[in-house]
């Protein structure tokens, strides 16, 4: 069962990944470079390997969800600050 969960997590991270490079076939709009993947995959690993790991060992109902939300959470607000920089720092997108 945890050997099936290294092989479906990377696959639905690379179809998320296959999303923004097919629409860079169509529009100039998108214009991620290879680093930019490299991090959206790094980041989406991180966060469908961690959301994985927390469901599985956390046996308390309350903790059962509040951990994966704030996991979301946190993911969502890196996802931000890389793409535009809404908190102000050098690492942000603008």
């Amino acid at each position: 069962m945890v050997a099936k969960k290294f092989i479906i997590i990377p696959l639905i991270v690379s179809l998320i990944l296959l999303v923004p490079f097919i629409a860079m076939q169509f529009t100039d709009e998108i214009n991620w470079k290879p680093f930019d993947f490299v991090v959206a995959g790094v980041l989406l690993l991180g966060a469908g390997f961690t959301f994985d790991f927390s469901i599985r060992k956390i046996k308390n109902k309350t903790y059962r969800i509040l951990v994966p939300i704030i996991l979301v959470l946190i993911f969502l607000l890196l996802w931000a600050e890389l793409a535009v920089g809404i908190l102000g720092n050098p690492f942000g997108g603008s």
